[in-house]
């Protein structure tokens, strides 16, 4: 056959030739790597768990000097939680809670928590651990009220609340209060500033109570959160 003398017939081949992909099978499905690790789902952020580990050093004026280490774990609405020199000195405490928050410019958190105290203090509290946070200020409270199961008049309403500014990431400025009988004070409320530096996972916080007194009372915290 002589092409030449159809030239429809020959327009058709030289745009075969022209385009050698058109002439491809179009149902041919592209080639996938077979080595390909499959995919696989990240289990939800609710369902994973988080845990906190913090030492609080206290430098007590004309008192015993002590530590006061406190470990949590997180698991969606999950809170456990357990202290140690927290009530009073030589006493610990376990606890339970249920995480709420929401908020996105006010970003709230609440934890309301039930816990037994055993040591030289003995008794259960109801508790709480709650914070505020807008732009870069935070407001942090935790409280718990011990009802001594050995003596009423050792019944007591614990809280430490903190104002705190971050200018940075890495640091953080702001007041302090506590409210504590495990060491004698002559104040009822103590007030204090406070220091806070953070690298990665790792904070180191200083806070010094009563400044105006000759000898205020320093608290040194470090810990890690993973």
């Amino acid at each position: 056959m002589n092409i030449l003398k159809r030239p429809g017939l020959f327009l058709g081949v030289l745009l075969w030739a022209a385009n050698p992909v058109a002439a491809q099978t179009t149902n041919t499905l592209p080639a996938t790597p077979t080595n390909t690790a499959p995919v696989v789902s990240e289990e939800p952020a609710a369902r994973a768990w988080s845990f906190s580990a913090w030492v609080y050093t206290y430098l007590v004026p004309d008192s015993r000097d002590y530590a006061q280490p406190t470990i949590t774990a997180d698991r969606g609405w999950l809170h456990l939680e357990a202290r140690y020199n927290y009530e009073a000195l030589d006493t610990g405490s376990a606890w339970v809670g249920y995480n709420l928050g929401g908020g996105k410019k006010l970003a709230w958190e609440l934890t309301p928590m039930l816990g037994g105290v055993f040591g030289e203090t003995t008794g259960i509290a109801p508790a709480y651990k709650g914070s505020l946070s807008w732009w870069k200020l935070e407001l942090y409270s935790e409280g718990e009220y011990v009802v001594d199961t050995g003596d009423s008049s050792g019944n007591f309403f614990y809280n430490w609340s903190e104002l705190t500014l971050a200018p940075v990431e890495w640091l953080r400025v702001g007041m302090v209060t506590q409210r504590t009988r495990l060491y004698q004070t002559d104040r009822e409320i103590q007030r204090g500033l406070l220091v806070g530096l953070s690298y990665k996972a790792v904070g180191f916080t200083t806070y010094v109570f009563n400044p105006d007194e000759s000898r205020p009372t320093v608290v040194l915290a470090v810990g890690v959160n993973f």
